[in-house]
């Protein structure tokens, strides 16, 4: 039995959003539980789909004792400020001090994490950890599909396991998959051998999805390399949306045998490189793809939307309202939209009371150069305190505080309603909708502020689901970004231009 120190610090990082995450933004937690310390850990992420308690879990059941350090999660956005990475920071590596000599530690790590002061979050931490336990302590990581992985976390940490499903679906099985490489470090009594190779193109969010082409096959690739060859295998396509040297796709592993991980990662890493031109996507204007979704929606048959470029899930604020407006210029029928973040608008609404209507000014609080809120004539009909559970596949047993909920209907186009939440949240299970008498496979048309999480819980129930250039921060397509820290020669999307290394692409 050993005794393994368990933490965790996740963000996703988009350089080009225009909110930073302070310590509130931890203690928030929004779609997770907020910043926790020690014991108070496990019960926090108990029957949750996150890493953590799927690695807690399974080092029990390996028979391994725990000690809780820090835990903490804040939604995607701009860098993470100086005063709480230090803050954060600073309590998992003082808890991990004061749990006196431990036999290894778990990380439930993001990979995609850029401070005010650290273009390598992750690896700083990493690196601080393994000055604090020394060279023979086993330091192992579970990290997101989008991480960035850097240089410096491949040489500190002796594991790093990624997850292999988009919709994150495997969130909790890949924490018990690094728990079961932590394990298996500590019985062979030396590090494993370890690999990577990074690509040189980027990709669209959107086109990672491991539901479609070429994921779901490079994917399912892995798992058989892995098994054929008795690896720790992991690609992660990266999160094109941070502006530092080392973005991008990797892949890499770990195994007792340096031949086959190095084999195996070369090959996964060749088919990769292969895929390239799969990875490109069609992307609709707001306009085609609402007159597209009232053509082919229908009830109990519902047309998909999403408005990717406003995902709360990858640094948007989730209130843009240009595919809003495009539902209630074309007069959509049996159409809502999901979840518009905007608090002064809820608390409105329910100062207002259901039934009653008034002219309202929605979205835009993030002060987006070109956005102005949407204004309009809209009536009441549900409201809600936001605190429910979440019952999809990548929410599931997550329980939501999203704050004053309303939905409001569109006087100017009847068919029209819109979702309102107090607290920023990618829209991605069915429950925020019921949680205000929403029935999703009721509707013909769906709009989410989501980029791929959604299709967990909605492709079952969508006709057909369509990926929305709509207004917002989080750009679908890389070669749309002003980037200025890029390497050079990194192409701009499957088969985009170069990045040059001057702010301009080739």
């Amino acid at each position: 039995m050993a005794l393994i120190a368990v933490g965790g610090f996740q963000h996703e990082t988009n350089t080009f959003a225009p909110t930073r995450a302070d310590y509130r933004a931890f203690e928030a937690g929004a779609g997770r539980p907020g910043i926790q310390f020690g014991a108070a850990i496990a019960g926090a992420v108990a029957g949750a789909n996150l890493p953590a308690a799927g690695a807690i879990d399974a080092l029990h059941a390996l028979g391994h004792r725990t000690v809780g350090l820090a835990w903490a999660s804040a939604t995607p956005s701009a860098q993470v400020t100086q005063d709480a990475y230090e803050r954060i920071a600073g309590e998992i590596l003082q808890r991990l001090a004061a749990a006196g000599p431990v036999d290894g530690v778990y990380l439930d790590l993001h990979g995609a994490m850029v401070a005010e002061h650290y273009e390598d979050g992750e690896g700083e931490l990493l690196a601080r950890v393994r000055a604090a336990v020394g060279e023979r302590i086993p330091v192992v990581a579970s990290l997101d599909l989008h991480a960035n992985v850097t240089r410096a976390m491949l040489a500190v940490a002796d594991g790093l396991v990624a997850y292999r499903s988009y919709p994150h679906v495997d969130m909790a099985e890949t924490g018990a998959r690094a728990a079961r490489l932590l394990d298996a470090t500590l019985k062979l009594g030396r590090p494993m051998a370890k690999a990577s190779q990074t690509l040189d193109y980027l990709t669209s969010i959107p086109s990672q999805c491991t539901f479609i082409e070429p994921c779901k096959g490079l994917y399912q690739s892995l798992a058989r390399i892995e098994r054929q060859l008795g690896l720790w295998l992991s690609f992660t396509p990266g999160f094109p949306m941070a502006d530092i040297a080392e973005c991008g796709m990797a892949v890499f592993g770990y195994g007792a045998d340096a031949a086959k991980v190095k084999a195996g990662v070369a090959r996964l890493a060749g088919e990769v490189a292969a895929a390239e031109r799969d990875f490109a996507l069609e992307l609709l204007a707001p306009e085609d793809a609402v007159r597209r979704a009232m053509q082919r929606g229908a009830p109990g048959a519902p047309v998909v939307l999403a408005d990717t470029q406003d995902n709360p899930g990858a640094g948007g604020n989730g209130d843009t309202t240009g595919l809003l407006a495009a539902m209630i210029r074309l007069r959509a029928e049996d159409a809502v939209l999901g979840m518009l973040i905007d608090a002064p608008s809820a608390r409105a609404a329910h100062a207002l009371g259901r039934g009653n209507s008034a002219r309202f000014a929605l979205g835009a609080i993030s002060g987006l150069p070109g956005h102005v809120p949407l204004a309009g004539e809209f009536t009441v009909e549900a409201l809600g305190d936001g605190e429910f559970t979440g019952t999809g596949p990548f929410y599931r047993g997550i329980r939501m505080q999203l704050g004053a909920m309303a939905l409001l209907r569109s006087r100017e186009a009847p068919g029209v309603r819109v979702l309102l939440a107090s607290k920023k949240c990618q829209t991605a299970d069915q429950e925020m909708f019921r949680h205000l008498g929403v029935e999703p496979k009721t509707q013909r048309l769906i709009a989410l502020k989501s980029s791929v999480h959604f299709r967990a819980d909605f492709q079952p129930i969508a006709r057909e689901v369509l990926v929305v250039r709509a207004p917002g921060p989080a750009l679908a397509d890389p070669a749309d970004f002003r980037w200025t820290r890029l390497r050079p020669g990194l192409r701009l999307g499957a088969l985009g231009p170069a990045f040059k290394g001057t702010g301009e692409q080739a």
